[in-house]
């Protein structure tokens, strides 16, 4: 994975879904939630991250990231990068920091 770099986020979905990550992920503190279920940040690996800026637009600005937990659950987060939320912790916007 992230040999190519996909023109926009939903083409970056597709084909990730398409490579078994299935599962919609959203944070919350230092976990990530997939319906009633949490995943630790400890219990949790990116996969891939492909970034997208907007040309003009701060609010264009997203990350989508390909992630395993050591279970097996494969999924896709996304998020706007440069936007902070109370539901993030420190450290869970350390380990998602797009290098």
């Amino acid at each position: 994975m992230g040999k190519v770099h996909y023109d926009t986020v939903t083409n970056a979905i597709d084909a990730l879904r398409k490579e078994g990550f299935t599962v919609d992920f959203n944070i919350v503190g230092d976990h990530l939630a997939h319906g009633d279920e949490k995943i630790h940040l400890d219990d949790f690996s990116i996969v891939d991250v492909y970034r997208y800026e907007g040309n003009s637009d701060p609010a264009d600005e997203a990350a989508v990231y390909a992630i395993a937990s050591k279970t097996g659950v494969k999924g896709v987060l996304v998020t706007g990068y440069g936007s902070a939320s109370d539901e993030v912790s420190e450290a869970m916007l350390e380990k998602l920091k797009v290098r």
